[in-house]
C-alpha cells in the first residue's frame, strides 16, 4: 500500500512539473501584439502571399510565437524585420507605421518598385532598401525619425531633387544614396547632420557645390561621378574622399568668407604635432633667430606707429570737415550740425561693414586701405550720401536651379497670351497653357502688376529663388521664370486634368465623380504638402491661399498644391488676398486682422476637406441663406452620424465606409475650430488621415473604379497609394 501511494505521489509531481513547464512555455511564446500581427498579415497579402516567406499567413495571429521567417521579436513586439534577398515584389502594405517597436527594417536585394512607402515604422534605427526598383524620391516622413542611425537606399531608381528635410536627424551616422538618378543641389539641411560619418552619393546627377558638407564630422565621403562644381572644402581633404568624375574648378580656391571655422585635422600626423611645444612646432622661428619676445616687440611697434599715423589723419580730416561745415552753415544757418555729424558717422560705419559683407574675393589681390581722394567741390555729406543706395540695396542673384525664359519665348508658346490658351485666373494673375517648339507643354502664370509692380524686379527674383527651393511630391514644381520689360511670370509643370475644384464643381462628361478612396487620398496628399511647408522647411512657409482651385491632380489623381511660397514672398499679397475674403476659405481671425499664419492654413485645409465630403462650394449664394456658408452650415452636424449621412456628396451614391466617413468628419471639426490655438498642426492631421486609411476596410464598401479621365483603377490599387 505504501508503495502504491508513493507511485501516485510521483505521478502527481511529474504531472505538476509538466504543467509548470507548459505554463512557462505559453508565457514565453505569448501571442504577438495585435497591431504588429495585423501589419505583418497585411504586408503578406500585399506581397501576394509569396512562398518564400515560410510560416507567414494572412490569418496567423502570432508571428513571434510561430517563428515567421525574418521576424525577430522581443516579448510580444516585433523589433526586427530582415527580408533581404528573397526576390519579393509588390507592395509592403499600408500599416507599417503600426510597428512602433521595429528598429531594423531590411528589404534590400528584392524587386520592390514604385515609391518608397511613406508610412515607414517611426522608431527605426536602421533602414536598408538597397538594390530594389524604387522610384520617386526619399520620403520626407524620414525627417521625423530622430532615432535613425543608418539609411541605405543605394542602387534604386530614385530621381529628382532631394527634399530639404534632414535638419532633425541627430543620430544619423551613415547615409547611402548612391547609384540612383538624383539631381539638383544638395539640400542645405545636410549641414545639420551632426553625427554623419559616412556619406555615399556617387553615381547620381547632383550639381552645384559641396560646401554644405564642409563642417560635417565625416570620415568617408564618396561623391564620384556627379555634376558637382566649385572647389572641395579644405575640411574634407583629410578624410577618405572619392571625388573623380565631377567638374571641379581649377586653380586655387578663394579664401573662405569671414567667420568660417578652421579646417578639421583628421590626419594622425597632425595629432602628434599638437603635443610639441610652440618653439618645436615653429621650426622657422629658431632658424630666423627671432624669438617670441622679438615678434611681440615688432607687433607693438607697428601698433604704435599705426596709432600715430591714424591720429594725424583723423586730425587732418576733422580740420577739413570743420571748414566744410562752416561753409554749409553760411548757406544754411539753421542746419543741425551735430545730428548731421552723427548720421554721417553711422552711414560710414554701415558702408564699411557692408563693403566687407558684399565684396567677393575672386582673385588674390591685395586690399587697398588708402582713403579715396576727396573732391573739394563736393560737400562731405554729398559725397557719402551719394553712395547710400548702393549700401542699402543689395544685389539679388538670379536662381540657377530653374530656367530663365525670355518674353519672346513665352509669347511664342502662349500665342501672345491668347485667350484660347487661358487656363484660369487667380488672386495674383492669370495662367496660360504654353506649348514650346520641342513639344513640351507648361503652364505660365502672368502676375498682375497690382500684386507685384513692375519696378519690384529684385523682389521677384528673390521670390523665385525661394520658391525654387521647395521640392515635394505633392507640391507643384517651379520650372522657370521670366522678368523682362516690367513683366513678372512664373513657369510651372502642366497638369491637364485640372484642379480639384473642376472635379467637384464643374459638370463635365470627362470628369466623373471621385470615389471615396480618391477623396481621402487627395486630402492626405494635400495635408502632406502643408506639413512639408509648415514643419519640414527650415523656415516655415505659410501658403495663405489654400483652396480646391489650387490643388491640381495628375493622371493618377495624386494632388499637387500650387502657388506654394507665392503669397508668403509677395510684398502686396495680404492686401490682394483680403480682397477675396468672401470665398469661404478664410479663417475667422484673418477676416478680423488680415494676418495669415500656419493655423489659418489649417482652417482653409479643413474647408477643402468639407468640399471633399459634401461636394459643395465653400460659399454658394444660390443656396438658402442658412446653407450659403459651408462651414457654418456643416460644423454643427459633423458629430451627428445621421445628419452626416445626409451631408455627404450625393455623387458618392452611398459607397463609402461609415466609420471612415465619421473619422474624416472628426478631422474636419478639429481643423475648422474658430480658435486658432485649438487647431492641430498639420503633422497631426497627416497622422490622423493615415490612421483613417489603416483602420478603414476600403475594399468592402467602395466597390467600383474612379471614372476620371485616366485609365480606370480599382479600389485596392487606390488603397496601396496611401503608403
Amino acid at each position: 500500500m505504501m508503495v502504491e501511494n508513493w507511485r501516485r505521489v510521483f505521478v502527481l509531481l511529474v504531472l505538476f512539473k509538466v504543467c509548470i513547464l507548459g505554463w512557462k512555455t505559453s508565457c514565453i511564446n505569448a501571442a504577438t501584439d495585435p497591431s504588429d500581427a495585423s501589419a505583418l498579415k497585411i504586408m503578406y497579402s500585399s506581397l501576394n502571399s509569396p512562398s518564400q516567406l515560410s510560416q507567414w499567413s494572412a490569418t496567423g495571429d502570432d508571428p513571434c510565437g510561430q517563428s515567421w521567417k525574418g521576424v525577430i521579436c522581443s516579448g510580444q513586439r516585433v523589433t526586427e524585420l530582415k527580408l533581404s534577398g528573397l526576390g519579393l515584389s509588390g507592395s509592403v502594405g499600408y500599416q507599417l507605421s503600426s510597428l512602433t517597436a521595429l528598429t531594423n527594417l531590411d528589404l534590400s536585394n528584392n524587386n520592390f518598385g514604385g515609391d518608397i512607402p511613406y508610412n515607414i515604422p517611426p522608431n527605426l534605427e536602421r533602414l536598408d532598401l538597397e538594390n530594389n526598383k524604387f522610384t520617386g524620391n526619399v520620403p520626407y516622413s524620414i525627417s521625423q525619425m530622430k532615432t535613425l542611425k543608418y539609411v541605405n537606399i543605394a542602387h534604386n531608381q530614385l530621381q529628382g531633387q532631394l527634399n530639404d528635410m534632414f535638419g532633425q536627424l541627430p543620430s544619423l551616422s551613415t547615409l547611402d544614396l548612391s547609384f540612383n538618378t538624383l539631381s539638383g543641389n544638395l539640400p542645405q539641411s545636410f549641414s545639420s547632420l551632426s553625427s554623419l560619418s559616412s556619406l555615399y552619393l556617387q553615381n547620381n546627377q547632383f550639381s552645384g557645390t559641396i560646401d554644405v558638407l564642409a563642417n560635417l564630422p565625416l570620415d568617408n565621403l564618396n561623391i564620384a561621378n556627379n555634376r558637382f562644381t566649385g572647389w572641395v572644402p579644405e575640411q574634407l581633404k583629410n578624410i577618405n574622399l572619392q571625388k573623380d568624375g565631377n567638374s571641379w574648378s581649377s586653380g586655387p580656391a578663394p579664401p573662405p568668407p569671414p567667420g568660417t571655422p578652421p579646417a578639421r585635422k583628421n590626419n594622425p600626423k597632425h595629432k602628434s604635432d599638437s603635443n610639441k611645444s610652440p618653439s618645436e612646432s615653429e621650426g622657422g622661428s629658431k632658424k630666423s633667430g627671432i624669438g617670441g619676445g622679438g615678434i611681440a616687440g615688432i607687433l607693438i611697434s607697428l601698433f604704435v606707429v599705426g596709432g600715430i599715423v591714424a591720429f594725424f589723419l583723423v586730425k587732418r580730416r576733422r580740420s577739413r570737415r570743420s571748414s566744410t561745415d562752416i561753409e554749409k552753415l553760411d548757406n544754411q544757418p539753421f542746419a543741425p550740425l551735430a545730428a548731421s555729424s552723427n548720421e554721417v558717422q553711422e552711414l560710414k560705419s554701415v558702408q564699411s561693414s557692408s563693403s566687407i559683407d558684399t565684396k567677393t574675393f575672386d582673385t588674390a589681390v591685395s586690399i587697398n586701405l588708402r582713403p579715396p581722394p576727396i573732391d573739394r567741390h563736393k560737400s562731405f555729406d554729398e559725397e557719402d550720401f551719394s553712395k547710400k543706395p548702393i549700401v542699402v540695396k543689395k544685389a539679388v542673384k538670379a536662381p540657377t536651379n530653374v530656367t530663365s525664359y525670355s518674353i519672346a519665348d513665352l509669347q511664342m508658346a502662349t500665342g501672345s497670351f491668347n485667350v484660347e490658351n487661358l487656363l484660369g485666373g487667380g488672386t495674383f494673375g492669370r495662367v496660360y497653357r504654353a506649348q514650346f517648339a520641342d513639344g513640351k507643354v507648361l503652364a505660365v502664370k502672368k502676375i498682375d502688376s497690382s500684386a507685384l509692380p513692375s519696378e519690384m524686379c529684385d523682389d521677384f527674383i528673390e521670390m523665385v529663388s525661394n520658391i525654387s527651393q521647395l521640392h515635394h511630391p505633392n507640391i507643384m514644381e517651379l520650372v522657370g521664370y521670366c522678368s523682362e520689360y516690367g513683366q513678372h511670370l512664373l513657369v510651372y509643370e502642366f497638369r491637364k486634368n485640372g484642379s480639384l475644384h473642376d472635379f467637384l464643381h464643374l459638370s463635365d462628361e470627362d470628369n466623373k465623380p471621385l470615389i471615396w478612396n480618391s477623396r481621402v487620398k487627395i486630402a492626405l496628399g494635400t495635408a502632406r504638402a502643408l506639413e512639408y511647408l509648415h514643419e519640414v522647411c527650415s523656415l516655415s512657409v505659410v501658403h495663405k491661399n489654400i483652396k480646391s482651385a489650387n490643388i491640381l491632380l495628375d493622371n493618377e489623381l495624386n494632388p499637387q498644391l500650387s502657388d506654394c511660397g507665392l503669397a508668403s514672398n509677395m510684398p502686396n499679397a495680404d492686401e490682394a488676398l483680403n480682397n477675396d475674403a468672401g470665398s469661404g476659405y478664410g479663417a475667422p481671425e484673418v477676416a478680423m486682422s488680415g494676418q495669415y499664419n500656419i493655423k489659418s492654413d489649417v482652417y482653409s485645409f479643413g474647408v477643402v476637406m468639407l468640399e471633399l465630403l459634401t461636394g459643395r462650394k465653400p460659399f454658394d449664394s444660390s443656396r438658402p441663406r442658412l446653407e450659403q456658408s459651408l462651414v457654418r452650415w456643416a460644423t454643427p452636424q459633423l458629430h451627428d452620424i445621421d445628419a452626416l449621412a445626409k451631408m455627404v456628396d450625393p455623387a458618392l451614391k452611398g459607397l463609402y465606409p461609415v466609420k471612415s466617413l465619421s473619422r474624416f468628419a472628426d478631422v474636419i471639426a478639429l481643423c475648422v475650430q474658430p480658435e486658432p490655438e485649438f487647431r492641430p498642426p498639420m503633422s497631426e492631421v497627416v497622422q490622423a488621415l493615415v490612421r483613417l486609411v489603416q483602420r478603414a476596410n476600403m475594399s468592402k464598401r467602395t466597390i467600383g473604379n474612379d471614372q476620371g479621365p485616366t485609365t480606370p483603377r480599382g479600389d485596392n490599387q487606390d488603397t496601396q497609394d496611401y503608403m
